[in-house]
């Protein structure tokens, strides 16, 4: 390394530069979120527990509801909001200096990491300082609209894209927390929960999914990952406890496909608690 060559922090005025970078984005993302009513963010301690599943559920039946909904994915290295959402390979068009976020069949707005990377196979090799850019980008260029509700899909744990969202969006309603039955799971859910106190973040709810499993041929609930554990650690933590979504192939068939959930596709046990936690949303 050649010492003699300045550094970019060493540079006169790239501090006070990028400062300015920030206030002004700053800026632009207050006047986006004017326009929003409700930002709601999606948060889980660990991967794997059914986060985006939940996330994708909610955008689509709030929109089912004949409201104007957005769901933003920041999982900047492992976006799979594209294809629960039948997405996969569409590409957001510019309009100006703005993006402007793909509408999916169910008529929710969605941006996502995934669909700007050159296919769905190419990681995104960032360490945290740049995911969290990223997601400040994402939230400053995309031109949302007018909308009800604003669902943030968050990556699993406490990093950097979890603390870029708390702190760009000052006025965001609140985390509904995902967490299964298993202890595993229920231990990092207590930290998401945690995270959003030190935050002052107002922790909508925990929701704990994969709450025993509902048998394809018999319909009778059997019990594979436990439950009670969410709801038991909810009134530990003093949080509110939103209800369980059992798991059911059907539910996962549907993810995979990108197909909105329906009474006709999910068993009558899944459509109702996911209406019951929609139902306790911020209105």
């Amino acid at each position: 390394m050649d010492n003699s060559q300045p550094t970019s922090s060493s540079q006169p005025g790239s501090v006070a530069e990028r400062q300015q970078q920030l206030a002004e984005q700053d800026k632009v993302i207050a006047q986006r979120l004017v326009r929003i009513k409700h930002e709601l963010a999606v948060i889980s301690g660990k991967g794997g527990v059914g986060k985006t599943t939940l996330a994708t559920a909610i955008a689509n039946m709030l929109a089912a509801q004949g409201l104007a909904v957005g769901l933003l994915d920041t999982d900047i290295t492992g976006p799979n909001v594209p294809l629960m959402m039948g997405l996969e390979g569409q590409r957001p068009e510019m309009d100006g200096e703005s993006l402007m976020p793909v509408e999916s069949a169910s008529g929710v707005k969605v941006m996502s990491m995934g669909m700007l990377t050159e296919d769905r196979d190419t990681p995104v090799l960032w360490r945290g300082p740049l995911r969290g850019m990223a997601v400040r980008q994402l939230v400053a260029d995309v031109d949302w609209g007018e909308l009800d509700y604003l669902i943030i899909d968050l990556p699993p744990g406490t990093g950097d894209e979890a603390l870029t969202v708390a702190q760009s969006l000052p006025g965001i309603d609140g985390v509904i927390v995902v967490t299964t039955p298993q202890e595993a799971s229920l231990e990092d859910c207590r930290k998401a929960i945690n995270f959003a106190r030190r935050l002052k973040l107002t922790v909508i709810g925990v929701v704990e999914n994969m709450s025993g499993m509902v048998c394809p041929h018999c319909g009778r609930e059997v019990e594979v990952f436990g439950s009670g554990g969410g709801e038991a650690m909810a009134e530990q933590m003093d949080v509110p406890f939103l209800g369980r979504v059992p798991l059911a192939p059907a539910l996962v068939e549907a993810t995979d496909r990108g197909e909105p959930l329906s009474p006709e596709i999910v068993p009558a046990a899944v459509w109702e608690a996911l209406a019951a936690i929609v139902a306790k949303l911020p209105q």
